[in-house]
């Protein structure tokens, strides 16, 4: 978690920050994935590859254009809510895909076939390894105990989740999940205005 910087052709270079505008050094993964911070997101997705990072995030049911520079592994693509849920569950049932819908079916009344119904949707291909999403499903889980997403305890429940904050608040994410379900909440302005003293491990994660 130290400061760097990535040349832009006919611009400043861009020099990326954590919220806190505090770099920490030598961080573990688990430490900066439950503080949210930006540096080491960045440095580990130049390590591994974007392609890498873009085809888990296409595997996981992520259709929306992802972004090809380094800022990739700050999330600054824009994606659904719905498709963002889909990907946290399947790191919840062990690194298999997930295809979310949002009807059972949709018919006219008093007709006996659905114009469209939520068959052929569920598991799919495996993306990651079962054993590389049981230790995010625990690294995520220290998001919720100590980290950004604390708002979101509930007593007697396990909880892992990650928090998200675009850039000048635009959006603000809190997806989880328990054993059992799978949640996301969104707030933002429909009209992309930026939202004022809302981060997404503060409001979203109490509405979670």
């Amino acid at each position: 978690d130290d400061p760097i910087s990535f040349p832009v052709r006919g611009r400043a270079p861009w020099e990326p920050r954590n919220y806190d505008n505090q770099f920490k050094g030598q961080v573990t993964l688990t430490q900066a994935l439950a503080e949210s911070r930006n540096i080491p997101a960045i440095n580990l997705s130049e390590d591994v590859g974007r392609e890498l990072v873009s085809t888990v995030a296409r595997g996981f049911g992520v259709r929306s254009d992802l972004a090809s520079g380094p800022a990739l592994a700050l999330g600054v693509s824009e994606s659904t809510l719905i498709e963002m849920t889909g990907a946290f569950a399947g790191i919840l049932n062990g690194g298999s895909s997930v295809t979310p819908y949002g009807l059972t079916d949709l018919r006219f009344q008093g007709d006996t076939e659905p114009l469209m119904d939520g068959t052929g949707t569920g598991i799919g291909e495996r993306v990651i390894q079962q054993s590389a999403a049981r230790e995010l499903r625990w690294m995520m889980a220290q998001v919720v105990e100590g980290g950004t997403g604390q708002r979101a305890k509930i007593d007697g429940w396990q909880i892992a989740g990650k928090s998200g904050t675009t850039q000048a608040a635009r959006d603000a994410w809190f997806i989880a999940f328990t054993g059992d379900y799978v949640t996301g909440v969104w707030m933002g302005y429909d009209d992309n205005r930026p939202l004022s003293g809302v981060t997404g491990g503060g409001l979203p994660a109490d509405i979670w």
